[in-house]
């Protein structure tokens, strides 16, 4: 394999990842409130369909991108409602949420499977672009990649540097403590839902707008379940969720490379491959209980309401 080969994969393996950065660290920041979303494939379907409607239909990326985020979070709004206002289980809201953002971005997509998009293109920095090695490596991406690398900064600098941060670290381990000290949990647990949306509504408009720039029934193709495994995999903490979704990127790639190699498996072996990565961390992972314990917010997945505290 020569340089530039190496290169092209390593390139590749970040543009895979960042739909699973953009969702792995929304749900991240759910998560740490104490609310377990399962909805994060249907909100990242629909915002793909929604950013793919309005980039056709006007023509601007940035409003696509943008109604994309809205579209997530509007879709975490009914699943905050559901789940924290009418105190209904988090995980069986989450699945029909799923459900429903998958069957209703297949009705609604079918006018828009063949419209073609030209997308978001990588960034042309000159100077700095034709650096050797380093230029491809660094500055061959588009607008939302570097976004995701900034979200990441941001997110772990909030959860950590800041007092905002252990509020809502503290609603995820003890509700109950949070409320007796002035917080409103409910509130504060609806904020974390609602950017947990819009971050996945952005991953799906990252695929829709620049990864594969067009429509296609289905086109997340699990990542929504991938990111969900990742932040378990990354025991809650940002850098490790980064890490996780860099690998599961590599995976992705490695597949369609082999493809490419001529390698004598079935395709279909090949492409289960990021799935079947995920499922082997999470087995390794659980067998480790103590692990799960220490590092998972001790409230997660808990109704919780004023009136009963």
């Amino acid at each position: 394999m020569d340089t530039n080969t190496l290169i092209l994969i390593l390139v590749a393996t970040v543009a895979a990842a960042v739909p699973l950065i953009f969702a792995g660290l929304g749900e991240l920041v759910v998560e740490k409130s104490g609310v377990l979303n399962l909805g994060v494939e249907g909100m990242m379907i629909v915002g793909a369909l929604c950013a793919f409607i309005v980039a056709t239909e006007t023509g601007y990326l940035w409003l696509a991108t943008i109604v994309g985020a809205a579209a997530g979070a509007l879709m975490a709004l009914i699943f905050g409602f559901i789940t924290l206002s009418l105190m209904a289980n988090q995980v069986a809201t989450g699945l029909a949420l799923t459900i429903f953002g998958v069957g209703l971005s297949a009705f609604v997509g079918q006018a828009y499977t063949s419209v073609a998009l030209d997308g978001i293109k990588n960034l042309s920095l000159p100077g700095l672009s034709s650096i050797p090695i380093l230029g491809k490596l660094l500055f061959s991406y588009n607008i939302l990649v570097y976004l995701a690398l900034v979200a990441f900064m941001v997110i772990a600098w909030f959860l950590y540097k800041t007092r905002a941060g252990l509020i809502l670290r503290a609603v995820g381990e003890s509700p109950a403590s949070a409320h007796a000290l002035g917080y409103r949990v409910i509130r504060i647990r609806y904020f974390a839902v609602l950017f947990g949306g819009a971050m996945a509504g952005l991953a799906g408009a990252y695929l829709s707008l620049a990864y594969t720039p067009l429509w296609a029934e289905g086109m997340t193709a699990g990542r929504g379940w991938i990111a969900l495994a990742l932040v378990v995999f990354a025991t809650w903490r940002p850098g490790r969720v980064l890490i996780g979704a860099l690998l599961f990127g590599g995976v992705t790639i490695a597949q369609f490379h082999a493809q490419g190699l001529g390698v004598e498996l079935p395709s279909q072996f090949l492409s289960m491959l990021p799935y079947l990565a995920t499922i082997v961390v999470l087995v390794l992972i659980s067998r480790d209980a103590g692990v799960i314990r220490l590092n998972a917010p001790a409230s997660l997945g808990q109704p919780w309401h004023n009136e009963l505290h």
